[in-house]
């Protein structure tokens, strides 16, 4: 590896990537949820969580990091993206996949990238990638 590579390499650095299957989330009721995540991303980590948070959890995960931006140091916000299928099944495939939502308990069709703002610039998807731009 060149010194040059190493060096732009080492420029971010303090965060990890942090991947929960549904399973680890699924009992926890929606506030100990959104306690487990905030703990998560106030450890400079980013959380990829299988499966997504219903809209009032999403809703006051918002709302929770706003209330703490001013009283917690350094922290910035979150960026928050939530990845899924394309909705292209047919009427068997939608289904399946409902059933197997409802046993669930969750879309596990999707995915949740939420990462800290002092960390994470911006979360772009497409239908073939995800784009995660860091801050430097």
């Amino acid at each position: 590896m060149s010194k040059k590579r190493g060096k732009d390499l080492g420029r971010i650095k303090g965060f990890a990537i942090q991947f929960i299957p549904y399973s680890e989330i699924r009992d926890l009721d929606s506030s100990r949820r959104i306690r487990k995540i905030l703990g998560i991303i106030l450890g400079n980590n980013i959380l990829i969580l299988q499966g997504k948070l219903r809209a009032e959890e999403e809703t006051r995960l918002i709302e929770d990091t706003m209330a703490m931006i001013g009283h917690v140091q350094n922290f910035k916000g979150i960026e928050l993206a939530v990845i899924s299928g394309n909705g292209k099944e047919g009427f068997f495939g939608k289904m399946k996949k409902g059933i197997a939502n409802a046993l669930a308990g969750g879309d596990l069709g999707a995915i949740t990238i939420i990462g800290p703002a002092t960390i994470v610039k911006e979360i772009k998807r497409n239908p073939k990638k995800i784009e995660l731009l860091l801050n430097k």
